[in-house]
């Protein structure tokens, strides 16, 4: 970036004025808007299950949360399929899954939805979260990535499918019985890979740390 004070230069060069240009119109791509949509969308799934006991509220969280689930996959296909990734977008995007997730969790956890042992499952996912965002941290001042893989991405679709099954709850099994079972069972399972991805992670972290002491 070249100031006016340097010999000769303007206040930005015509390339950073593009470059700026680019990264605000990229910030109000459809894409980004979609993330923005997903993290507006949190405080609403939470206000909805605040009022677990009246089913309207319990319906307008699943709807909201399923909503926010597609804006999940949209917004990473849509970046993609036209060229519009943005480092605003590449920051977001993760921090929207797990905001909603911790959430949703927490939620469904004041409730009882998610209650005695289940609550290990809960506590997992929550904490694997905290370790991915602090090595994610940590690797970013060595100017190494993390970047997701595979079956993070299946952890992560897992634990949407899992806690819409758990906010539809009792009301869910009223119109089908096992609605409730089959979430918390989701939910071990996307645990189960939680702690596989996390692993996976932390020896990532790890091999960088014992590598740069």
């Amino acid at each position: 970036m070249r100031y006016a004070e340097d010999p000769g230069g303007d206040v930005y060069t015509a390339m950073t004025v593009t470059s700026l240009a680019r990264s605000t119109v990229l910030a109000w791509s459809v894409p980004n808007i979609l993330t923005y949509g997903r993290v507006a969308a949190v405080p609403l799934v939470a206000a909805c299950l605040f009022s677990p006991e009246f089913a309207w509220a319990r319906w307008l969280a699943l709807a909201i949360f399923i909503a926010a689930g597609v804006t999940d996959f949209l917004d990473g296909y849509l970046a993609r399929a036209w060229s519009q990734q943005s480092r605003l977008g590449q920051m977001l995007d993760p921090i929207a899954d797990k905001l909603l997730v911790a959430a949703v969790l927490m939620m469904l956890v004041a409730d009882h939805t998610i209650a005695s042992y289940s609550v290990a499952a809960a506590i997992v996912i929550l904490c694997r979260e905290v370790l991915v965002s602090g090595l994610r941290e940590f690797l970013a001042d060595l100017k190494v990535s993390l970047p997701v893989s595979k079956v993070a991405k299946v952890k992560t679709a897992l634990q949407l499918v899992a806690l819409g099954f758990l906010i539809a709850g009792p009301f869910g099994d009223e119109i089908m019985s096992g609605i409730t079972m089959t979430g918390l069972i989701l939910l071990w399972v996307s645990a189960l890979l939680t702690l596989y991805t996390g692993w996976d992670y932390l020896k990532a972290g790890l091999r960088e740390a014992i590598g740069d002491s």
